[in-house]
C-alpha cells in the first residue's frame, strides 16, 4: 500500500499520513498539492514524501490530487524545509509563503511544469559583500555579473527593498543590457502566470521586492540583494523570514552566487560576522569575497555639540547661532541645503501643564503628533485622527501644551529667520528638484530619492534615535549617518550632544572600521547578534489581564522544561508597541548560540500552547 506524507499551510507540525487510493496512485507525485480531510475540514496540502509503510494506525484516505506535475521541485522542498526549521513555523505555512495566492487556493493549472535542468559546470556556492563607498557605483557590477549570468544560460533573481527601486533597475537593466526583467512580487496582478512563466523556463530574470526569493526561476546562477541592510527585507507576518537568510539557504542549495551589497557602513552585523568566520550557520562552508568601493571624495564633516556655547538651542531657538550662521552663509553663496529631522509634523506630542496628562491613541501605545498644516492630531501606528483639543480631558484644565520638534515646526522657524528663502518641506511622494527651494526639510526618506546632491547637510536630533532601548540602536544611526554623507559633496553637519560616540568618530576620522569594531566588541561581550541569537514569543489579545496572565505563564512553563544551559529564556515583558490597533502585546525573549535549537525547544513546547483570544507567534532574529 501506498501513503503520502502531507503537510498543510496551517500552524501545525507535520507531516501527516494518508492512504492513497489505488485510483492515484499513478497520479500522485512528491510536490503536488492534494485535497485531504483534516479535523472533519476539507483542506489543500502538499505533498512531501511517498512510502511503502505508515505506522499510524486508523489512517485517512487521501480525498484528490490536484496537479498533473509537481508545483515544488526537490530543492524548493529543501528550501522551504529549511525555513520551517530557521523561522520556527511548520513546513506548510513555509510552503505557502514560497508559492502564489491562486495555488494556496487550489486552483487547477493546466500547464505541464518541467523539471528543473541544472547545468553541470556550476561552481560551489559563493557570497560577495560589497560594500559601496560611492553610492550607486556597485550597479557596474551588477550588470557585469548579470551579463555573464545569463551568457552562461543561467537565471537571476534580483532583489530590491521597494517597488520605486525595482522600477528603476528594471529601466537600468532594459536601458544597459536590453533585456527585460519580469518584475514578481506577492499578490501581484496575474501573479499565477507569472509563475508558470518562471516555471516553464519563458524568463531567465527576475526583479522583485523580498517575494521574489522565491521565484521558481530554472538553473538559477545568480541573486543580487541591493541594500541588504533595509528592514523592509524583513517579514512582518508569520513567518517573519528575512530574504537575507533565505538567500544564503536557497543559494547554498542551488549552488548559484549571492551579492549582497549596500552603502557602506550599511551593511549589516550579520554581514561583518561573515568576514571573520566563513562556515554557514549549518556547517557548510561558503567561500566569501569582499569588495570595497572607495568613495571618490569625502564631504567635510563637523561635528557640534548641543550642550554649550555657539551650538546651543532649545524650544525658543530650535536653530542654534552656529547653525543658523551656517545656512545663512549658504544661503548668500547660493548653495542647496538640506535639514534632516526624521520627526513628521508640527510636536510630537501634547500634553497638559497641569495635570501632566499625554493625549494618546485610544488603540495604539503612542502619543499623538500634531499637524498645523491640517489641524489634526494624528497616530502614525493606524489611521487615527482627531482635532486638537483645548481642555484636558483628564483634569478639565485649559493648559494644553504642544512639545516637541517635527518637520512642520522646522519649516516654520525656517521661514521666521529667512524670509527671504524659499523653503520647502518634502513628503515621502515628493520629486526633488534643485530648483524648487533654497532649504529643503526631510525626514529619511530623501536617502531614497534618486538624483538629490546638496551643497550643506545637517541632521538634527540624531540623539532621539541612538537613545532608543534597542541594541541595533548604533547600527541603524550609522547607516542613517552614511545615507546623509552621500547627499552632499561638500559639508555635512551632526548635531549631537553624544559626540565621543564611536558611530561620529568613525564618520570624522573617515574609518568605518571603528564603527565596526567597537560595536562587535560590545555585542560580543552581551552576546548579542552576530555572536549569538535573539528570539521573541510574541503573544496578543485583546483583554489586558488575559494577555499578561498567559505570558507570564508560558514564561514559568519554558523555563520550567529548558535543560540546555546555552539556551536563556531571558524576560517576558510588554512589547515596545505594548497596545497597538487595539491588540495587547507582550514577549517573551531567548537568547542562544544557535538558532535551531531555540526553533526546537519552542516547536516541542508550544505546541500545547493554545488559550481562547491569545495569539502566539515567534521572530526569530527581531529587528
Amino acid at each position: 500500500m501506498l501513503y503520502a506524507k502531507v503537510v498543510l499551510g496551517i500552524p501545525v507540525e507535520g507531516p501527516f499520513d494518508y492512504i492513497v487510493p489505488a485510483g492515484l496512485s499513478k497520479k500522485i507525485k512528491v510536490g503536488v498539492r492534494v485535497w485531504v480531510s483534516f479535523r472533519n475540514r476539507r483542506m489543500l496540502g502538499y505533498v512531501v514524501k511517498l512510502t511503502g509503510k505508515s505506522q499510524i494506525k486508523n489512517l485517512k484516505i487521501l480525498l484528490d490530487v490536484i496537479d498533473d506535475s509537481a508545483v515544488l521541485d526537490k530543492n524548493m522542498l529543501l528550501l522551504t524545509k529549511q525555513l520551517s526549521e530557521y523561522y520556527c513555523c511548520s513546513w506548510g505555512e513555509a510552503i505557502e509563503t514560497a508559492l502564489p495566492e491562486a495555488l494556496r487556493k487550489g486552483r487547477r493549472i493546466s500547464a505541464v511544469i518541467q523539471n528543473d535542468k541544472r547545468s553541470d559546470t556550476r561552481s560551489a556556492a559563493e557570497v560577495v559583500l560589497v560594500h559601496d563607498l560611492r553610492s550607486k557605483a556597485r550597479w557596474d557590477i551588477y550588470l557585469k555579473l548579470i551579463e555573464e549570468t545569463l551568457n552562461n544560460n543561467s537565471s537571476v533573481i534580483f532583489l530590491l527593498s521597494d517597488m520605486n527601486s525595482v522600477l528603476a533597475a528594471k529601466e537600468t537593466i532594459v536601458n544597459r543590457l536590453g533585456v527585460q526583467p519580469l518584475i514578481y512580487y506577492r499578490k501581484k496582478p496575474k501573479e499565477l502566470q507569472d509563475w508558470l512563466s518562471l516555471r516553464e523556463g519563458k524568463v531567465n530574470i527576475v526583479a522583485g521586492t523580498r517575494s521574489s526569493i522565491f521565484a521558481p526561476l530554472n538553473n538559477l546562477g545568480l541573486v543580487i540583494m541591493d541594500e541588504e541592510h533595509d528592514p523592509a527585507y524583513k517579514q512582518e507576518q508569520v513567518p517573519h523570514y528575512h530574504a537575507r537568510e533565505v538567500a544564503f539557504m536557497r543559494t547554498d542549495i542551488e549552488q548559484a552566487k549571492l551579492i549582497l551589497a549596500s552603502d557602506a557602513g550599511k551593511a549589516s552585523d550579520a554581514l561583518r560576522s561573515l568576514r571573520v568566520t566563513t562556515p554557514g550557520d549549518r556547517g557548510r562552508s561558503r567561500l566569501i569575497k569582499y569588495i570595497l568601493i572607495p568613495p571618490s571624495s569625502f564631504p567635510e564633516i563637523k561635528i557640534v555639540g548641543t550642550h554649550d556655547g555657539q551650538y546651543r538651542f532649545n524650544q525658543k531657538n530650535i536653530l542654534s547661532k552656529y547653525l543658523q550662521d551656517i545656512v545663512a552663509s549658504g544661503l548668500n553663496s547660493g548653495d542647496k541645503i538640506l535639514l534632516f529631522l526624521n520627526r513628521r509634523g508640527f510636536a510630537t506630542f501634547a500634553h497638559c501643564r497641569y495635570c501632566g496628562h499625554v493625549l494618546r491613541c485610544p488603540h495604539c501605545d503612542v502619543n499623538l503628533v500634531y499637524h498645523f498644516q491640517e489641524e489634526t492630531l494624528n497616530c502614525y501606528c493606524c489611521d487615527f485622527k482627531m482635532s486638537p483639543v483645548k481642555i484636558c480631558p483628564n483634569c478639565n484644565s485649559s493648559y494644553i501644551r504642544y512639545s516637541g520638534i517635527g518637520t512642520e515646526k522646522i519649516e516654520s522657524e525656517l521661514a521666521r529667520l529667512f524670509p527671504q528663502a524659499r523653503i520647502k518641506r518634502l513628503d515621502k511622494s515628493d520629486r526633488v528638484l534643485a530648483e524648487q527651494a533654497d532649504i529643503f526639510i526631510s525626514t529619511k526618506s530623501i536617502i531614497k530619492k534618486t538624483g538629490c546632491i546638496f551643497d550643506l547637510v545637517v541632521a538634527l536630533a540624531i540623539d532621539n534615535s541612538l537613545n532608543r532601548i534597542d541594541f541595533r540602536a548604533g547600527e541603524k544611526v550609522f547607516a542613517l549617518l552614511v545615507g546623509l554623507l552621500g547627499l552632499t559633496k561638500k559639508n555635512f553637519i551632526i548635531q549631537t550632544g553624544l559626540f565621543r560616540h564611536h558611530c561620529f568618530q568613525a564618520l570624522t576620522q573617515k574609518d568605518i572600521n571603528i564603527f565596526y569594531n567597537k560595536e562587535l566588541e560590545e555585542r560580543k561581550q552581551l552576546g548579542f547578534p552576530p555572536f549569538g541569537h535573539l528570539c521573541l514569543v510574541k503573544l496578543r489579545g485583546e483583554n489586558e489581564e488575559r494577555v499578561k496572565e498567559i505570558s507570564n505563564s508560558l514564561f514559568n512553563v519554558l523555563n520550567k522544561h529548558n535543560k540546555n544551559k546555552g539556551l536563556k529564556i531571558m524576560a517576558v515583558n510588554p512589547a515596545f508597541r505594548y497596545k497597538l490597533r487595539g491588540k495587547f502585546y507582550r514577549q517573551i525573549l531567548i537568547r542562544s548560540a544557535s538558532v535551531f535549537e531555540i526553533t526546537k525547544f519552542l516547536k516541542k513546547h508550544l505546541k500545547d500552547c493554545s488559550h481562547s483570544g491569545i495569539i502566539v507567534t515567534v521572530d526569530m532574529d527581531p529587528i
